[in-house]
């Protein structure tokens, strides 16, 4: 019996669950971090670019290419072991190394990406992040470091994965232009743990900052949507009071209609990105399952009063904007069926204005038929009595008396003749 035929897709798609690994990492270690965007279009983006900037790094240091069309890539430049992954609207560059520098995150970390190169890349900085990983001192040891390194109001540190690790984090970006992580791990913390620790982190930050795009993008649409509010709550109280007649107030309407609704597709994607961005920020800060520090903020908490009342804000703007649009629709229904109802009635006026014209017409036309009756029949008649004067000599009846005598006949004869040609007409 011959084998079943596998799906084209089977095994690339069995594949992709296992494409991407954590790195593997051992305390003392320092990573380095880079997220690059397109600052428009990104996700319509010719990624051969992103490869060809990847290559280009890879050129400098002798190592291998990926292959063609690659979406990720692990290998060794130099001294670093470098990890590349390639997203929906950006790519992102891992660097780590065994060992820390004497100076706590210093900015000579970051030399693995040369600035020429940086200065090519095909997009813009989106992150960066400098982490410093060393095994775990004493947490007074710990609380000295912190001081030192972060700024104590953002602070945030919780231990991590059932006491494994101590992770701490301001999310302010030094002068460097770097944020600082630092990890603290127990001395019999697994490397590919600690690296799943490190690439949480990391996606924290970066899905952090991406969905902080959708803040920025709400603050940009609040003004002209609160002017477009306005607008159209005052049309919608005009065409209450009947201020304006329907057909000037129509095309308002339907131009605020139209400007929503364009708003809307345009930011479409960013509101949808915003949310799931958000949801794996909440997810990973999930994984890493926090427990409280000495007392100090949990980086779920730092997330609950810095980071989520921007995301509920682009969820509150992302409706409202709905809600807007469903209002204009509205709105313009209402005033059509409005101009539907006015011209109903103006059509009905001029139908009965017509139909009183019609039998005014009718009655001038019964009118013309009577005195068209007279007229034709006074004629009738009268060519009667010429016809009969002949008569009146041999009969000896006087010619007044004949015409007396065929005017009823000759009468009525005119009569039913015009009433059935009028039904014949008809």
């Amino acid at each position: 019996m011959p084998p079943i035929e596998d799906h084209p897709l089977r095994y690339k798609l069995a594949n992709e669950l296992h494409a991407r690994p954590f790195p593997s990492m051992a305390t003392p270690c320092t990573a380095v971090y880079i997220a690059i965007k397109q600052p428009t279009e990104a996700v319509s983006r010719d990624r051969a670019l992103d490869l060809a900037h990847l290559t280009a790094l890879l050129d400098r240091y002798g190592a291998p290419h990926p292959q063609p069309g690659a979406t990720h890539y692990s290998g060794k430049i130099g001294r670093y072991k470098l990890k590349w992954e390639q997203h929906t609207e950006f790519v992102t560059y891992t660097a780590f190394f065994d060992g820390l520098s004497p100076r706590a995150f210093d900015p000579a970390d970051f030399e693995v990406f040369p600035e020429d190169w940086l200065e090519q890349a095909p997009g813009q900085r989106i992150t960066s992040v400098t982490l410093r990983l060393e095994e775990r001192p004493s947490d007074t040891d710990i609380d000295a470091y912190l001081t030192d390194w972060f700024v104590p109001e953002s602070l945030a540190v919780s231990t991590v994965l059932d006491d494994t690790a101590v992770v701490a984090g301001d999310f302010r970006i030094d002068t460097a232009g770097h944020l600082r992580f630092a990890v603290f791990a127990n001395p019999d913390t697994g490397s590919r743990r600690l690296g799943r620790i490190v690439q949480r982190l990391c996606e924290i930050e970066t899905y952090k900052s991406m969905s902080m795009l959708g803040f920025s993008r709400v603050r940009s649409l609040s003004p002209r949507i609160g002017e477009l509010d306005n607008h159209l709550t005052k049309l919608m109280g005009e065409m209450t009071a009947g201020e304006h007649p329907a057909e000037e107030t129509l095309p308002q309407l339907l131009s605020i209609s139209a400007e929503l609704e364009t708003i809307s597709a345009k930011s479409s994607f960013r509101f949808g990105a915003t949310g799931a961005y958000e949801a794996i920020v909440t997810q990973r800060i999930n994984a890493l399952r926090e427990a409280r520090f000495k007392g100090r903020q949990t980086f779920a908490e730092f997330m609950m009063r810095r980071y989520e009342p921007a995301m509920r804000t682009v969820k509150s703007t992302e409706a409202r904007l709905a809600a807007l649009a469903d209002r204009a629709i509205r709105a313009g229904d209402l005033l059509r069926t409005r101009v539907d109802v006015e011209r109903s009635a103006q059509n009905q006026k001029l139908l009965e204005s017509m139909d009183q014209r019609a039998d005014m017409q009718l009655r001038l036309q019964r009118t013309v038929e009577g005195l068209s009756v007279v007229a034709i029949s006074y004629y009738a008649v009268s060519l009667a009595r010429y016809m009969l004067y002949p008569l009146s000599d041999a009969s000896g009846v006087s010619s007044g008396l004949l015409t007396a005598l065929v005017t009823l006949p000759v009468v009525g004869l005119v009569w039913w003749l015009i009433r059935r040609i009028r039904k014949q007409i008809e």
